[in-house]
């Protein structure tokens, strides 16, 4: 678990695929972290991307080593940790996720963790590792 997280944590920015209805969603996401041996995520109950996770909460995840080399697919469940513990420690990771957050924003301000993850590193030379 520490491996994936550490490798996603480096490319600094990742993609969430969603599904809503019969349309794949995907958005890039910058907030990862490791709490409880558990890898979070974050993002707004207002927002779609939120309301599709509730509905189906099977996502896959996508991340670009800074080499251009490497990159990880994910596989997840996502369940809300609603634990003001679990918020304030991504707060404290990431500060600017509230420092310019309307009051709206900071009410709905959610919390996942990862669960059942199947991970996969594909090299760019078309060889491919399954962890």
């Amino acid at each position: 678990m520490q491996e994936i997280y550490d490798f996603i944590k480096e490319c600094g920015c990742f993609f969430i695929a969603t599904q809503d209805g019969d349309q794949a969603r995907v958005r890039p996401f910058g907030a990862i972290e490791m709490f409880e041996d558990k890898i979070y995520i974050a993002c707004g109950k207002l927002k779609n991307v939120s309301k599709q996770m509730a509905i189906n909460p099977k996502v896959e995840i996508a991340a670009i080593a800074s080499d251009n080399k490497t990159w990880i697919r994910l596989e997840a469940v996502v369940v809300e940790d609603d634990r003001d513990i679990a918020r304030q420690h991504m707060s404290d990771a990431y500060p600017n996720l509230r420092e310019n957050a309307t009051k709206e924003e900071i009410e709905n301000f959610q919390v996942f963790y990862l669960k059942d993850i199947v991970a996969s590193n594909i090299l760019m030379d078309g060889k491919e590792e399954v962890k």
